[in-house]
């Protein structure tokens, strides 16, 4: 008896310590975050044909080869992580990549910045239940439902309808790439929201099994802000990009902030989409 109150006693101190490092951590990313914003504001942009750095794939827009995955590859429901394993830029069988070395290449190839490159990542290991400093994880691993996965993507079919996440969804990314009304057909903030809540809908009727807490609301919207951030909008880039998960030969990210953009400065368009959302 004495023995399982001691291991008891054990565990329940390890996840007090636990999560009190969580509450450290994440107090300290948004210092951090906050600190980057501001020197963002009063720093120079970088060159829009010098954003990814000189000794990283895709310095001056020469992206690696692309070569779409194989039988056995590991894909997720992210086509930025696809895209850079398509590219080599992870490695190419999406499977034993450190969450360390996602931060660096995410950093280097769209120019987030390292609190954003940090959490995210971080986060990933959390959910996983995995050490985001010693550990590593297959691409399909963060397809695991309700957690980054969720219904009512932009780009896939829910779960219930499609389990393999990794698979892009030709009829959506279709529907988005037409609905576009900024110049050229490129995708606005207020295109993103009307998409969102026609998905939505859409999901909620056809997905027996139908979820989306706040919480993966924002984290959809979240998503769908990454194409106005790092595209543009630009719907002759995000085609490619969606549909082959491929990087456009001599593109770069349009993110050109000194230190990346911080999720500080995300904020403002994540809930510009989220809010313009209308579920009817």
């Amino acid at each position: 008896m004495a023995s399982f109150i001691l291991i008891a006693s054990r565990r329940i101190t390890l996840g007090i310590l636990s999560s009190l490092l969580n509450v450290l951590t994440n107090l300290g990313v948004v210092v951090w975050d906050l600190g980057l914003t501001l020197f963002n504001l009063l720093a120079p942009l970088r060159p829009a044909n010098c954003v990814v750095p000189e000794g990283h794939p895709g310095a001056g827009g020469r992206w690696p080869e692309y070569i779409a995955p194989k039988e056995g590859d590991s894909r997720s429901a992210c086509p930025a992580l696809n895209a850079m394993a398509n590219h080599g830029i992870l490695p190419r069988s999406g499977r034993n990549i450190s969450f360390r070395e996602m931060n660096t290449a995410i950093r280097s190839t769209y120019n987030y910045s390292p609190t954003f490159c940090f959490f995210v990542p971080n986060y990933m290991a959390g959910l996983l239940g995995k050490s985001y400093w010693n550990d590593t994880l297959d691409l399909e691993d963060i397809s695991v439902h309700n957690g980054i996965e969720h219904d009512a993507s932009l780009t896939r079919e829910d779960t219930y309808i499609e389990p393999d996440q990794g698979k892009p969804c030709e009829r959506l990314i279709t529907e988005l790439l037409a609905s576009g009304t900024g110049p050229g057909g490129d995708i606005t903030p207020a295109d993103l929201s009307r998409a969102q809540g026609k998905r939505r809908v859409e999901a909620m009727k056809t997905n027996g099994q139908f979820t989306l807490s706040t919480f993966h609301k924002l984290f959809g919207s979240t998503n769908a802000s990454n194409l106005l951030a790092t595209f543009d909008g630009k719907v002759d880039d995000l085609r490619p990009f969606l549909l082959e998960e491929r990087i456009p030969e001599g593109w770069q990210s349009r993110i050109r902030y000194s230190k990346g953009l911080t999720i500080t400065s995300f904020q403002s368009t994540i809930l510009r989409v989220e809010l313009g959302i209308a579920e009817k």
